[in-house]
């Protein structure tokens, strides 16, 4: 059932493909324009992708493992662009310069919003690894940078890769920051197509391109997880890691993030407050933004509840019961985020109408959108943290006695709730900022702090803008210091 709920999108785009002829089909693929949009989009994706990996797993290392001033402060940091919907961050660079247009610009910003994708799961796993691995490393001679390379990195691999996907699939379908700063791809094509011919062909070609991408994007997952089991029964030496001493690296390295904060944060914050200041056309009309305030914030609890609840049965699957069958079922769930809310948000309506009509133009449908768009955020984070958990646990509390439901909920349960209050923040940031399915699936008079930002900076009213993005970003923040929170480090914090 999860598998074909996640799939409905999926399926209107091939229905309807399918329903062109074959020379009209391939008339629209063989268009330059086709060719255009695929090469901004792999090269946004890569790169994106490649600059997160390093900008993550970096700050995650200097964080972590070394003797760096300030680490509890940096790490809030370095999780704090999650508050900032890309939207915005763009918002903010491009309303004071237009420099950052086109696709140097459109990498940097876009990898600014999205690199604490990589860089938590990370940090988490460098925190939880045992050091007497590393420390039996360097006892065979050895180095820091073998040991790095040989003992810690293939440890960080499902992190890694699980972030990096994340980050992948958000970039074939980021929208309003690429369209602010006139980066075309196939999301900002398909949203022009349906603007200019609602529901045509064109855009449900590119679309189906679009799902191509997002496969060629699972199977790279698929192939670079390693069936190896990382799993272990506690959590190692109870002892301190021995920080690596940065010397003379330093200031260097705290020149970094400096940068790093003053992009991904300051400039953005920065901004809002300077058109709130000077903008002609600020105003605080309160009502309304409370209003708009409160929808989003009950949209976002109840999306992450239930999107939650659908993912925790396939992360389960996926991990315990590792078959074919049940790897399709997660891969499934994966091919929605890669389509356009506007897309997603369009198959809903198609759907409903023709067989659910009473649940048209209803906040259940609209649900069902977030649900069906954001399932990929909460099975990582709760499929992460049930490859952590030992099976043996279980076994042995079977072997006590217990059914299977005592154990899901006195073993199972509380060893992936880490995992499952990620699931649940990352999926409220998401709904919080959604935008374009919102736009087309809310009942009639509905309005988020997402759609009037959007309605004002597309007027180029950026005072107007600024209060509903500053209450976006104050919104996020608890559910980003749910996702930074962390146990006090051991050492020199």
């Amino acid at each position: 059932m999860v598998a074909a709920f996640a799939l409905i999108p999926l399926g209107y785009v091939i229905v309807y493909a399918a329903s062109l002829g074959g020379q009209e089909m391939w008339d629209l693929l063989v268009r330059p324009r086709m060719g255009e949009l695929l090469w901004n989009t792999s090269r946004l994706v890569v790169g994106g992708c490649l600059l997160s990996l390093v900008l993550g797993v970096g700050c995650a290392w200097v964080v972590e493992r070394t003797d760096v001033p300030a680490r509890n402060l940096w790490h809030v940091l370095a999780a704090a662009p999650l508050a900032i919907p890309a939207f915005v961050n763009s918002y903010g660079w491009s309303s004071l310069t237009p420099d950052v247009e086109g696709y140097t610009g459109a990498l940097v910003i876009v990898t600014l919003s999205y690199f604490p994708l990589v860089y938590l799961p990370t940090a988490a796993t460098l925190r939880g690894l045992d050091p007497a691995m590393e420390e039996v490393a360097r006892s065979l001679g050895f180095g820091p940078g073998w040991t790095f390379v040989r003992v810690v990195l293939p440890q960080l691999r499902p992190a890694m890769i699980g972030g990096a996907l994340l980050v992948g699939l958000h970039m074939l379908s980021e929208f309003g920051a690429l369209q602010m700063l006139r980066f075309p791809t196939f999301t900002t094509a398909i949203y022009d197509q349906y603007k200019s011919s609602f529901n045509s062909a064109g855009a449900n070609v590119i679309a189906a391109v679009l799902v191509l991408c997002c496969l060629v994007l699972l199977m790279a997952d698929l192939r670079l997880r390693s069936n190896r089991r990382l799993a272990r029964v506690g959590s190692g030496a109870k002892r301190d890691v021995v920080p690596v001493r940065l010397g003379a690296r330093r200031v260097p390295v705290l020149l970094m993030l400096v940068a790093l904060s003053a992009a991904s944060l300051g400039v953005p914050i920065y901004s809002l407050i300077h058109w709130l200041v000077v903008g002609s056309s600020t105003a605080f009309p309160v009502g309304e933004i409370l209003t708009a305030a409160g929808t989003s914030i009950g949209l976002g609890l109840a999306a992450a509840v239930i999107t939650v609840l659908i993912a925790l049965p396939v992360a389960w699957l996926s991990v315990r019961h590792r078959t074919r069958i049940s790897t399709s079922i997660e891969r499934s769930a994966y091919t929605a985020n890669a389509l356009p809310g506007i897309v997603v948000a369009l198959a809903l309506v198609t759907v409903s109408i023709r067989y659910v009509p009473g649940i048209y133009q209803t906040y259940l449908l609209l649900v069902a959108a977030y649900a069906i768009m954001f399932l990929p955020r909460a099975l990582v984070s709760v499929r992460s943290a049930a490859e952590q958990s030992p099976p043996v646990y279980e076994d042995v509390a079977h072997g006590l006695g217990m059914g299977r439901i005592a154990t899901a909920r006195r073993v199972t349960l509380p060893l992936i709730a880490p995992g499952i209050g990620a699931g649940c923040a990352l999926v409220f940031l998401a709904v919080t900022t959604e935008l374009t399915a919102t736009l087309l699936l809310s009942p009639i008079g509905t309005t988020t702090l997402a759609t009037e930002f959007w309605t004002s900076s597309s007027s180029v009213a950026y005072g107007a803008a600024a209060p509903y993005a500053l209450l976006m970003v104050l919104i996020s923040l608890p559910a980003t210091y749910l996702l930074a929170r962390r146990p006090a480090l051991g050492v020199g914090a």
